[in-house]
């Protein structure tokens, strides 16, 4: 129970206090749950946050239900869920009352354009933490810029991204191991 207790506040805390969506969660989230908690390790974060990519919903979301389950099965990645969304739903709800209200206010308009850049700089300091830990050798740098200029020049999904990606680095290890 303390442990479930645990894993909704953590999660509450985390949606509490982290704007921007799922990207700019993730650093709190590497803090709180690798370097606080110790709930999982940096490559099972690394692992949590390239699954979440892979299903549907927000990256955040999917990364808290996936821990709590990990740690308390159904009923701690409800819980987990939950805490994260929850501080959300009410500060939503809120500004929802009161925004209509507002929203054509010069000092509001400001406060939106500030937090944007505020927001794009947690979410490129999330990315190079990503980076980091992802790429970790010249195999890794070849695939990161090949995916990158494939997003970045072509139409195609990045769901086929995260696939090839994933195909490439069965290849690559199944290579290595080859080798050996």
């Amino acid at each position: 129970m303390k442990e479930l207790a645990a894993l909704f506040i953590s999660f509450a805390r985390i949606g509490v206090l982290t704007f921007g969506g799922g990207y700019a969660m993730l650093p709190m989230m590497q803090r709180e749950i690798v370097e606080r908690r110790h709930w999982a390790t940096e490559s099972e974060m690394m692992n949590y946050y390239a699954l979440s990519q892979c299903t549907p919903g927000a990256i955040a979301v999917n990364v808290a239900t996936f821990i709590g389950y990990r740690r308390k099965g159904v009923t701690g990645g409800v819980l987990a869920t939950l805490g994260l969304v929850f501080p959300s739903l009410v500060i939503i709800c809120l500004i929802a009352a009161f925004l209509g209200n507002f929203a054509d206010s010069a000092v509001v308009q400001n406060a939106f354009a500030g937090i944007r850049v505020g927001v794009a700089v947690l979410m490129v300091n999330a990315v190079l933490r990503l980076a980091r830990a992802a790429i970790v050798d010249y195999k890794g740098v070849i695939l990161f810029l090949l995916v990158f200029a494939g997003a970045v020049f072509t139409p195609l999904s990045p769901a086929l991204f995260v696939i090839l990606s994933g195909l490439a680095g069965i290849l690559i290890k199944s290579w290595e191991v080859k080798g050996k």
